[in-house]
């Protein structure tokens, strides 16, 4: 499972870095990966906020 999750973090790390390619270009590869990261964590918090919402208004 943690497998799988480090690797669809990574191939959305990728499509991120691919679509921000101009933005982050001049950016030492050191934050390039920061700045990602950080991004994906963002995302998935979102996500999972998101999701508990929807849960609660389910219910």
């Amino acid at each position: 499972m943690k497998q799988t999750v480090d690797k669809n973090r990574k191939e959305l790390e990728a499509k991120l870095a691919d679509v921000f390619d101009e933005e982050i270009s001049k950016l030492p590869d050191e934050l390039r990966c920061i700045l990602l990261d950080d991004m994906v964590t963002a995302f998935e918090n979102r996500l999972t906020i998101f999701n508990s919402v929807v849960a609660k208004t389910d219910n």
